[in-house]
């Protein structure tokens, strides 16, 4: 064990943020930090890096080990350059070197005894220069810049000419080239592209030490971690697995809790129809059973309903009205900016019900093609042809739809004005805007407060054609998944902008790649463009061979196109039900399918009661491990956390079972 928090709580004011949280981080392991925005998850990490004091409990640090932390927001001031900026985090190596050349000189003119003394600090020098690989120091930092998406031309820009997330980039550069024993990046991937995250995950994958992520990138956190730790409420809860694994367990578990809670209601009733229609006897047996079943009713530990899992926020995304088949026809699109070409002679069409991604690396014009089918910048040349009784919302993600001098009410009310004063309320609390929240200005919101905005107005537009540029970005891994799910239930016609590789994978039905000018089309999802991405970038498809193949995502020229075997054979698919000949079961066979029921039930309910007893002995862990004499006995507290671990692995074993159990 590496790092140990044993029982931290923190709050501000009357917010109870951390409520006695507890769990540790083996050598080696990579492990991600999840919950709502506000759940606390930076603060942990401050805590752990000694930024924040914790007002209760203990983060031990095993002896020796370095920390490392990657803070979301950086205000590098440097007179440096980038190269030199992150080259300075080798200063040691790089004098070590130095002071090898000098002795290399030096030697040629000594002899006797100093030549010795020269000649043993060499060798010295030179077994510590190779272990911390000075030989290749210089192509370590080129290889993390060029990683971190920084060209060669970027290496000699000043740092203080750069933006925000090129600092924070840089700054990852620096804490990745120091090696420390324990990594703790807070959101490392909001300013890279893809390609770059691809990069960080190997990386992060191949690093020896032990990694602490925040991160609302399901899919990085799914390649790079294999334990959770889930802030809600205040508390915590260890899983093992990646993002989905947990998410799945999660589901299990509240599914566990929400049928405990049903049963224990229905119980509950129960035993006060029994107990009434005993009293109703008014014998003196019969009183006296109602009161011994009141007696044990009252010593029920009464279970706490489940909360919903989409109480956050409520989107409902439906068209007014229903466009006609062919919805955007792009020909011939062209776009430049000086001496900068992003794209040219672009041809592409969307159907009515397509779902379609636009990826690309950064600066490649992909927020550049929605402002030109939304008409707000123009293009060089081309043409964009929107089809019958078309209806756009746009989603931008900087915001400038919005007025930064109105308030959150103003904005609803002017964009919407036979809306009265109740429903606005309305639709503002579904996006969590309540009480006078409702009358903070635009400008004085955060980025994720005004991506609800964002959202309230979209879903009030009722379009039939969405055109949303980085939708999911500020939003938390509980909002996304409703976006999510709002999206795929939505039966219009969906273009977006995302580096959201989970998202892209979860709604697209097409995928748009912006790469060396032009489009390459892949009728899939995310799974299915890394699955044929490397082939298509080979191989340029002609276009007068995908004029011929038809369909929703060919291109008449400016691209080509991969469609994945699921949807180039939807078409054919025929739905083949085997029916039995002889309608009617024999009476053997129903008798083997009860016993099975039976066998079934009585599995599942051995699974509950071994579940029940597993948490109840949790649970009493927790006690001790929240009582001041435990805490100080380190023995009994390692005894502890290791009993806790084992639970909590047998438990996850058991959900699963329980999952398979319920589902047969």
């Amino acid at each position: 064990m590496i790092l140990s928090c044993s029982n931290i709580c923190k709050s501000f004011g009357s917010d109870t943020i951390l409520d006695h949280v507890s769990f540790h981080i083996e050598e080696h392991e990579k492990a991600a930090i999840v919950g709502i925005n506000g759940a606390g998850k930076s603060t942990l990490l401050k805590i752990i890096v000694g930024e924040l004091p914790a007002d209760e409990g203990i983060v031990a640090v095993s002896k020796g080990k370095t920390l490392g932390y990657l803070a979301q927001h950086q205000d590098l001031n440097s007179s440096r350059s980038i190269y030199d900026e992150v080259l300075e985090v080798k200063r040691p190596v790089l004098e070590m070197e130095a002071r090898l050349r000098f002795l290399e000189g030096e030697m040629k003119e000594k002899d006797g005894g100093e030549l010795e003394a020269m000649f043993r600090e060499y060798n010295r020098l030179s077994h510590e220069f190779e272990l911390a690989n000075g030989y290749a120091c210089q192509s370590e930092v080129v290889g993390v810049l060029k990683g971190l998406g920084f060209s060669e031309e970027d290496f000699s820009k000043p740092i203080s000419t750069l933006s925000g997330g090129q600092k924070t980039r840089v700054a990852l550069g620096r804490l990745l080239l120091t090696g420390p024993d324990i990594l703790l990046l807070d959101e490392p991937t909001n300013h890279l592209d893809m390609e770059s995250i691809a990069w960080l995950e190997t990386y992060l994958s191949n690093y020896t030490g032990s990694v602490i992520i925040v991160a609302h990138d399901r899919y990085f956190l799914d390649r790079t971690v294999k334990k959770i730790i889930e802030l809600d409420g205040g508390k915590s809860t260890v899983f093992s697995g990646g993002y989905t694994a947990y998410s799945e367990k999660k589901a299990m578990l509240r599914q566990a809790q929400l049928k405990a809670y049903l049963n224990q209601q229905q119980e509950i009733r129960h035993q006060e129809e029994v107990i009434a229609k005993l009293k109703s006897f008014n014998r003196e047996k019969s009183i006296k059973r109602a009161e011994s079943r009141e007696k044990m009713l009252a010593k029920i530990e009464i279970l706490e309903k489940p909360t919903e899992i989409n109480d956050a926020m409520d989107i409902h995304l439906e068209p007014r009205v229903v466009s006609g088949n062919d919805v955007l026809t792009v020909t011939g699109l062209s776009k430049s900016f000086g001496p900068l070409s992003l794209f040219s002679d672009v041809n592409f069409e969307i159907k009515r019900g397509e779902r379609v991604a636009v990826i690309g690396n950064n600066g490649t014009g992909k927020t550049t093609l929605l402002k030109i089918i939304n008409q707000m910048i123009p293009a060089d040349s081309g043409e964009i042809r929107l089809g019958s009784k078309v209806h756009i919302g746009y989603y931008d993600q900087e915001h400038q739809v919005l007025h930064m001098e109105k308030t959150v009410f103003e904005e609803i009310q002017d964009a919407y004005p036979n809306m009265n004063n109740t429903q606005i309320r309305n639709i503002l609390a579904a996006f969590l805007f309540t009480g006078d929240d409702v009358f903070k200005r635009i400008g004085d919101l955060s980025g994720g407060e005004r991506g609800r905005v964002s959202l309230a107005k979209l879903m009030l537009s009722e379009s039939n054609f969405l055109i949303l540029d980085e939708p999911t970005n500020h939003l938390d891994i509980t909002s996304k998944e409703i976006l999510e799910d709002a999206l795929n239930r939505y039966t219009g016609t969906v273009l977006y902008v995302s580096h959201d590789r989970y998202f892209i994978n979860r709604t697209a039905t097409r995928i748009l790649e912006l790469t060396g000018q032009t489009f390459i089309n892949y009728i899939g999802n995310y799974d299915y463009y890394l699955e044929k991405k490397d082939l298509m970038q080979s191989l340029y498809v002609p276009s007068d061979q995908e004029t011929r193949r038809g369909g929703s995502g060919n291109f008449s020229s400016g691209g080509f196109s991969a469609a994945s075997p699921d949807s180039a054979s939807e078409g054919n698919s025929a739905s083949r039900v085997s029916v039995p000949t002889d309608s009617k079961q024999d009476w053997k066979a129903q008798k083997e399918e009860q016993a099975r029921i039976r066998k079934r039930q009585n599995e599942l309910k051995r699974t509950e009661e071994e579940i029940h007893r597993l948490e109840t002995r949790n649970n009493e862990i927790d006690e001790l491990l929240t009582q001041e004499a435990i805490c100080r006995d380190v023995p009994r507290l390692i005894e502890l956390n290791s009993e806790k671990e084992s639970l909590e692995e047998r438990l996850l074993a058991l959900y699963e079972q329980w999952e398979s159990l319920a589902q047969t």
